[in-house]
């Protein structure tokens, strides 16, 4: 063999070992969405779309898994065996996209855009009643010491069209997940569409992926967070380092898919669950948990909190550590805010 036939061979060689190399890295990486993607899956909104009603959505076969965390915070106890039916759910949080399409069908106008009423805030005078929703502002200095949360703000004019505030707009982040939407408004948009809101128990099931008693939705490691979801890096809440791609909600997308296929089910935006807020699990077993009970709209307990899931850009190592799927809180249904969103599901039982 010449020096040219033993340089081909090797050179050939070369090639293969890379050419094998990139279909492993290409079959092992999750597909994407991210700034590629206008935020609106196909068939969206066209009726005339055979299966126009699963568009967007992700089949959960539906199973057992034992809900809940003692590693936890102390309301993700007790942990508890529960089975959920198959469902269909949404591949992504909500998008603005999404959600315009939605307000030009039927033009509606969400909470954080009406003017609240007098019954609402009792004591608060009349000129003080206006739209608007509550923006995370990062303190200065010690100033976050006056109060609990002191970086919230309450901003007038802040919406899901105005995510800052009156002088912010979404003309370019049509594919991030919308914000500033209280419950009522999710759920509007989910009946739309002919849908609902998902229960905490499908939620968390379907945000683990398979990966029953796992920690994150890719397994038992924190410290792959900053790749896997859109989190607050850095020392919260003064500045976020970005170090995972992104300061703020990033589009839909950006992170891999959990084993289920859904993008962002942690980090990115909190999202709504149909469930009315209790500081506990129950200890029982619980069989298909599939619908909660909603009074009418202008019944008391629908104002009740409602659990929302999955941490967003603000949860922090030093602060909320809630990026994991067992993770929850109570939110005002009355309010949205600049980091709750949520996604919808379809329920194939009758």
């Amino acid at each position: 063999m010449t020096a040219v036939d033993v340089a081909r061979a090797l050179v050939f060689v070369i090639l293969s070992v890379l050419g094998g190399m990139v279909q492993a890295i290409a079959a092992d990486t999750p597909q994407r969405l991210c700034e590629t993607y206008g935020g609106v899956p196909p068939g969206f909104g066209v009726a005339r779309e055979a299966d126009a009603d699963r568009a967007g959505l992700v089949a959960i076969n539906g199973g057992r898994f034992r809900m809940g965390s003692t590693d936890g915070y102390p309301e993700e106890r007790e942990v508890h065996n529960v089975r959920v039916a198959p469902f269909w759910i949404d591949r992504h949080e909500v998008t603005n996209a999404q959600f315009a399409v939605f307000v030009r069908a039927t033009g509606y106008v969400t909470r954080a855009e009406r003017k609240p009423s007098a019954e609402e805030f009792p004591g608060v005078a009349a000129n003080r009643l206006v739209p608007g929703s509550a923006v995370f502002v990062s303190p200065k200095g010690a100033e976050h010491l006056r109060g609990a949360y002191a970086w919230w703000r309450w901003m007038p004019g802040a919406d899901w069209r105005h995510p800052e505030g009156p002088d912010s707009d979404i003309r370019s982040r049509g594919n991030h997940p919308v914000v500033h939407i209280a419950f009522e408004d999710a759920l509007a948009y989910a009946k739309w569409l002919g849908r609902d809101l998902p229960t905490e128990a499908q939620w968390e099931y379907a945000a683990r992926g398979g990966l029953d008693g796992a920690s994150y939705p890719w397994g038992n490691t924190p410290d792959a967070k900053s790749r896997r979801a859109n989190t607050w890096q850095g020392r919260f809440p003064y500045e976020d380092e970005g170090r995972d791609g992104h300061k703020g909600t990033a589009p839909v997308g950006c992170y891999p898919a959990n084993g289920f296929g859904l993008f962002d089910v942690v980090g990115n935006v909190w999202e709504w669950t149909r469930d009315i807020y209790q500081d506990r699990h129950g200890p029982d077993a619980v069989e298909d948990p599939l619908l909660v009970k909603l009074p009418g709209a202008k019944a008391g307990p629908v104002t009740a909190a409602r659990v929302i899931k999955g941490g967003s850009f603000l949860c922090a190592p030093d602060f909320c550590v809630r990026y994991r799927p067992s993770a929850r809180q109570p939110q005002d249904a009355l309010y949205g805010t600049a980091h709750v969103g949520f996604r919808t599901v379809l329920n194939t039982r009758k």
